[in-house]
């Protein structure tokens, strides 16, 4: 199983907005997602400190990135009132290490 992790970072107070977002995400990204082999993209958020933690399991020919970058800028742009972004609007990102995988025994 290939996969990725990841921690972005909300501005405060936006937790409920960036949910009602992602209730409502574009049909259109998701598709994209799969398309890249993407077929698990969970982001869980310690509400204490707004750090969002994402996770995507993804088959090996995935890329990083989706091909269509126009429409992820879109999505960039759209969500960039909420996070903390570099200058273009893309969320800032830090890779997360992994430090325990259990194995699956059956």
């Amino acid at each position: 199983m290939n996969y990725r992790a990841f921690r972005m970072k909300l501005k405060p107070g936006c937790i409920v907005e960036y949910k009602k977002r992602h209730d409502a995400i574009w049909v259109e990204l998701e598709d994209q997602f799969k398309a890249q082999g993407i077929y698990k993209y969970v982001i869980l958020i310690d509400e204490d400190t707004h750090t969002l933690f994402a996770y995507q399991e993804m088959k090996p020919i995935s890329t990083i990135y989706p091909q269509d970058m126009g429409l992820m800028q879109k999505w960039w742009d759209y969500m960039a009132d909420l996070m903390e972004v570099h200058p273009n609007n893309k969320p800032i990102v830090v890779p997360l290490k992994e430090m325990y995988c259990m194995k699956q025994i059956f």
